[in-house]
């Protein structure tokens, strides 16, 4: 890879210009030996120059595009310098001094890119979340969307609310004029939409965890195996293994990917009663990690069988947390009190490992999202649902057989709703909200 994947190391680097003045400041900042053509989606070869024009404070590719063909829709300049602190910065500070031209805003070029009409929100959203994705099907799902797939699907809905808008405004202005409007059948199709709406919603709550993974805390006595789990699932020694007792004595984090969905795997110290001033920390971080937690699972002896211990930890474990039992040691014969688990596997030899994932996945709903073509993130969602909340509205005023004027208003909410979700409802609160999020350069 020649760009930067970690602070300051990078073969190159690339500074972006967007704007009236971009092409007049890198005209003035990188020198073009020979009879270079400036024009539009060319790649010139110059060197950066200092103020007085005399020394190179680096060898560069300058791009030029050329308004409206560029991300932007603007004039865009690109400058590939080399990689590294030293040459970045001072090939910026050259930038920087130029009239005109000042640093960009958290997510500006994708914001000008939907003012100026080359791309609609929902795909300047999927830039920034393909740029985080942290797994092969986050980043597939995030290609759906800069691909389109949402704004196709909530542009279907809203053109048909707006086909049944304009016949309720019709029947308004002219009802005497016009053929009678079934409002059987109106209705019918207001509630269809927000089925499809309510769909959407659901599909992107089940895409969150691939979007955004999952929190899983391997809870359990001492020497259970908990830590054994946890180099099991990372490959790779995380966490300390003996036959000592309290051994994992701080909360051990360990970063993984299941079946397409990140999951960080919380390795907690064993909950007990014990006097170790060290150990009594990591047994409070422990208890802070069952409440944060997406899945708790926890893991027992199978060859010592099942404990008032581990009875009373999974007492401990919050209500409102999905959890998994497991009994570990397998390949040990089962103790005399039998653990009621739903997995049962060796850590040490991996039997079972496969069953774990399918339940664990499966437990906090990620399984589900596999099949899913798009996922809509938070913002979208919460505006399908306001949406669909005002549909909802018209099963109300269709039972009280009020007049047509009355179901325009809900309708008038939903198509609102939706088009602030691909931009075609724009106001500077959106704008602000959902581009502050975005990454400095994007």
């Amino acid at each position: 890879m020649a760009t930067a994947v970690a602070p300051g190391q990078g073969g190159i680097a690339v500074i972006r210009l967007s704007g009236p003045a971009a092409e007049v400041a890198g005209r003035a900042v990188v020198h073009c030996p020979g009879c270079q053509e400036w024009g539009s989606h060319r790649v010139l070869y110059g060197h950066v120059l200092d103020a007085a024009g005399q020394q190179r404070l680096d060898e560069v590719l300058l791009l030029l595009m050329r308004a409206p063909r560029s991300f932007t829709g603007e004039d865009v300049v690109e400058l590939h310098c080399h990689g590294g602190l030293i040459a970045v910065q001072r090939v910026l500070q050259r930038v920087l001094d130029q009239p005109g031209v000042r640093r960009a805003l958290p997510g500006e070029f994708s914001q000008r890119a939907v003012l100026n009409g080359r791309m609609d929100l929902t795909r300047a959203e999927a830039v920034s979340e393909l740029v985080a994705a942290r797994s092969h099907r986050a980043a597939d799902l995030a290609l759906a969307g800069l691909d389109g797939g949402i704004q196709v699907r909530i542009t279907a809905l809203r053109e048909r609310l707006l086909d049944q808008l304009t016949e309720l405004e019709a029947r308004v202005d002219f009802e005497d004029d016009l053929p009678s409007l079934d409002a059987e059948a109106l209705l019918a199709e207001l509630q269809r939409v927000r089925k499809d709406l309510l769909q959407l919603v659901q599909d992107g709550k089940r895409g969150d965890a691939v979007r955004t993974g999952l929190r899983v805390a391997l809870v359990g006595r001492p020497n259970v195996g908990k830590s054994s789990l946890l180099n099991r699932l990372s490959r790779r020694e995380r966490a300390i293994v003996t036959d000592l007792p309290g051994t994992t004595r701080d909360l051990l984090e360990s970063e993984i990917v299941l079946e397409g969905v990140p999951i960080t795997l919380l390795d907690t110290a064993g909950i007990r009663s014990t006097d170790d001033a060290v150990e009594q920390l990591g047994i409070a971080r422990s208890e802070e990690a069952l409440s944060s937690a997406d899945v708790v699972v926890l893991i027992a002896d199978g060859h010592a069988g099942w404990t008032a211990e581990d009875q009373a930890l999974l007492d401990r474990i919050p209500a409102a947390v999905p959890r998994l039992v497991v009994a570990n040691k397998s390949d040990l014969p089962p103790g005399a009190v039998p653990v009621p688990a739903e997995v049962h596997l060796s850590a040490l030899e991996g039997l079972g490992e496969e069953d774990l994932v399918e339940a664990l996945l499966r437990r906090c709903g990620a399984g589900e999202a596999a099949g899913l073509l798009v996922a809509l993130n938070q913002r979208q969602r919460d505006l399908a649902d306001r949406a669909a909340e005002a549909l909802a509205r018209s099963q109300e005023v269709a039972a009280q057989q009020l007049p047509w004027d009355f179901w325009t208003i809900d309708l008038r909410e939903a198509i609102r709703a939706l088009g602030e979700i691909t931009g075609e409802e724009l106001t500077e609160a959106v704008l602000d909200r959902v581009f502050s999020r975005f990454c400095i350069g994007k």
